[in-house]
């Protein structure tokens, strides 16, 4: 049985992975400050299911609180860490860029000087499939360079590899990034496409169609997404022994750290997720046909063959399977019959 903090535990894939923890015995403490950057309802629903476990603690702070960052960790001497508090959304930015810098950089910040000072054994934190930005090479590698973000949010993540790798080089502190790609389920967020899908058309509302529907994602089921982070979280990062300067690897290095995709490996068309989504709910979209926004790119699609090798797991739900479960969930949430 290990301690581990869990940052942003009232989040999505935080209270899942909580939830994965405390089911095989680890104490979990959770941290998050529970923002209204979407319903906070759902955050609080999600923390309700999470306290009645035992080994279960939730700590409500802000990552930008340094002096009680510190404290938490001085206090509680965690033996690993799971970071996935974060300002998210690639949209979002466009309009509230200082909440990723405070959030995402000064909070990060925050984070490493815990695990440095207070003998965390491994800090395994959330990046995402945004750093690959400009790149059109598919499938994404973590072997690629990924140099030219599209969105604030994307160099926020970037950067965050960044200040872990110089942690890892300069206080042999080892971290492991996680490369999320798009993420769906039960008790997911409202911001996303099958959430604001799936509410619309049961509203009899139209949808937003971005990119005039010419969009292709690796849509990666949270339990997937939860083994991936519990089994890389595990597995402590190492030195790359053949890591070469001359050739530099960005996934590794001479420090303990490690970059890895997390995505399906199966990139779906956004009009046949759409279609899945109109199957289980027995209903046809409205649909309205816009260009892409600012900040978003047209596909993505996830290589984990590093994932596989290291921790022997590759993320494999059908679309359909991972639909229809969260169409199930919505329903029973929110009460809504057929």
């Amino acid at each position: 049985m290990a301690k581990i903090l869990v940052t942003g535990a009232a989040g999505f894939i935080g209270y899942h992975t909580s939830e994965r923890l405390l089911a095989r015995g680890d104490e979990v403490v959770g941290l998050d400050n529970v923002n209204d950057y979407y319903d906070p309802t759902l955050k609080e629903a999600r923390l309700v299911r999470l306290s009645k476990q035992p080994g279960f603690r939730l700590i409500r702070m802000e990552l930008g609180d340094r002096e009680g960052v510190e404290r938490v960790f001085r206090e509680e001497r965690f033996d690993r860490v799971i970071h996935l508090a974060a300002q998210a959304g690639v949209r979002y930015s466009l309009t509230h860029p200082h909440a990723y810098i405070d959030s995402n950089l000064v909070g990060f910040l925050h984070i490493l000087e815990g695990c440095r000072h207070h003998g965390v054994q491994h800090l395994t934190y959330a990046s995402s499939s945004s750093v690959y930005g400009a790149n059109t090479a598919m499938p994404f590698s973590v072997h690629q360079n990924v140099d030219h973000p599209v969105s604030l949010y994307a160099a926020t993540k970037k950067a965050n590899e960044l200040m872990a790798h110089t942690y890892s080089h300069l206080y042999r502190l080892p971290t492991t990034g996680l490369r999320f790609f798009t993420v769906y389920g039960p008790w997911g967020r409202p911001d996303m496409a099958l959430f604001m899908f799936t509410k619309a058309i049961l509203e009899g509302k139209p949808i937003d169609v971005f990119n005039h529907g010419k969009m292709r994602r690796d849509f990666t089921y949270i339990d997937d997404i939860v083994e991936g982070v519990i089994r890389t979280s595990d597995h402590t990062a190492e030195p790359n022994s053949e890591w070469n300067s001359d050739k530099p690897d960005p996934a590794t290095s001479k420090a303990p750290y490690r970059i890895y995709n997390i995505g399906n490996n199966n990139p779906v068309e956004l009009m046949h997720l759409i279609g899945t989504i109109e199957q289980s709910l027995g209903r046809v979209a409205e649909k309205r046909m816009l260009p892409m926004q600012p900040g978003d790119v047209p596909a993505t699609y996830a290589d984990v063959e590093a994932l596989v090798q290291d921790v022997g797991f590759a993320p494999k739900t059908p679309i359909e399977t991972g639909v229809a479960r969260f169409v199930e969930w919505y329903r029973s949430y929110y009460n809504i019959g057929d």
